[in-house]
């Protein structure tokens, strides 16, 4: 953290759109549990994995915890585990290519619908319109980190219809609305570890739920189907969706950090709240009160279209900023490979899609290069 209160000149330093932090003493820690792991033989469904998944249900005030080998696989197993099979699963169209990829390879048909404003989540109001009798699941995704206000409405209204809610939370660990965490709000969560998110295991996924027999699939599921680790009877058809220890030990790390890095990313984005008050052209996501975002990303709208290509290019050659990626660039619905599920247009998030930005955000950031951030931007909206 900087503790200079001077502005920064303009090409100060280059800003990167995001960075993966491992201080000295996570590395050496890091280093000596591998060695160790290597030295055992046992290199994977160990000691170490089993701990990730003590700690990260802790984390999550979830029952359960199964370690895998991504969040999009703890996103088709949770599918699986619910049988959604030859159904119908209602995804948000804003989020990512795996949210709705996992609901293909799970069996099923995903129903795209629109996006909230407020949040870059989904609206009750247009789930239900969406529900059939062929629903079997609705997935929620908190972008960005930001847990919608209106998720404790969502959670009301899938109980009442009997239809089981699963949270991507591949954005969101650590992030909460009125003190329940990201994760414990449907039947069931995944979680990403990949190395842009808040925390990662440089690979890997999180399955979290209270539910046991969701637990005991996934553990199946997980190892290619099999009934138990020692046996050779396969009972589901599984794929090898394993963490390994390396990875389960870079994960551990990482979640014994999760605290200061948020903090870190926390300390950053107030410094943007402030600034983007007085900006004319750009408004912040706005996280909702009684919330806690992780920030994973740092989200703001423009009030008017841009040439987003070119207000980066702008942003990196006059000033040494990148920006980050959207979430996301172009809605689902509108992606050649889920042309044939696409159904109508989804008119808020074909707007919002185009229509906003990410700034640099990340584990380590200092004030002044939050700084310059802010002075490249009010060079063209402030």
């Amino acid at each position: 953290m900087s503790a200079s209160n001077t502005p920064v000149s303009a090409a100060a330093r280059k800003i990167p759109a995001a960075r993966v932090q491992f201080l000295a003493e996570d590395r050496a820690w890091i280093v000596e549990k591998i060695d160790e792991v290597l030295a055992s033989g046992m290199l994977t469904l160990g000691r170490y994995g089993k701990e990730f998944e003590r700690r990260f249900a802790a984390l999550c005030g979830t029952k359960h915890a199964v370690s895998v080998g991504s969040g999009t696989a703890a996103l088709e197993i949770a599918l699986r585990a619910i049988g959604v099979e030859g159904k119908e699963v209602v995804v948000p169209t804003n989020t990512f290519f795996a949210t709705a990829a996992a609901v293909v390879h799970a069996g099923a048909r995903p129903v795209f619908i629109d996006m909230d404003p407020a949040s870059f989540a989904i609206r009750p109001e247009d789930v239900e319109r969406a529900l059939t009798a062929r629903t079997a699941a609705v997935v929620v995704v908190h972008i960005g980190g930001v847990v919608s206000e209106r998720l404790p409405e969502l959670v009301e209204l899938c109980r009442r219809k009997g239809i089981p809610l699963v949270e991507d939370a591949a954005h969101a660990h650590g992030s909460s609305y009125q003190g329940t965490m990201a994760g414990a709000f449907g039947l069931a969560a995944a979680f990403s570890f990949y190395p842009t998110k808040v925390m990662t295991s440089a690979e890997g996924g999180m399955l979290v739920t209270n539910d046991d027999r969701i637990a005991e699939e996934a553990v199946i599921y997980r190892d290619q189907g099999k009934a138990s680790f020692l046996v050779n009877a396969h009972t589901r058809m599984g794929h090898n969706w394993r963490m390994s220890e390396p990875h389960a030990i870079i994960g551990l790390r990482h979640l014994e950090r999760l605290p200061e890095m948020i903090a870190d990313r926390q300390r950053i984005a107030a410094l943007y709240d402030d600034a983007l008050a007085g900006f004319r052209g750009l408004q912040p996501l706005r996280v909702p009160e009684g919330g806690v975002s992780n920030y994973y990303k740092y989200i703001a709208v423009m009030r008017e279209r841009r040439d987003r290509q070119e207000l980066k290019r702008r942003l990196r050659e006059g000033f040494g900023v990148s920006l980050s990626g959207e979430v996301y660039e172009e809605p689902l619905h509108k992606q050649p490979v889920f042309a044939s599920y696409a159904g109508g247009p989804l008119p808020v998030a074909e707007d919002l899609c185009a229509r906003h930005i990410c700034l640099p955000v990340y584990s380590g950031m200092e004030d002044d290069e939050a700084r310059q951030v802010i002075e490249a931007l009010a060079a063209f909206f402030g």
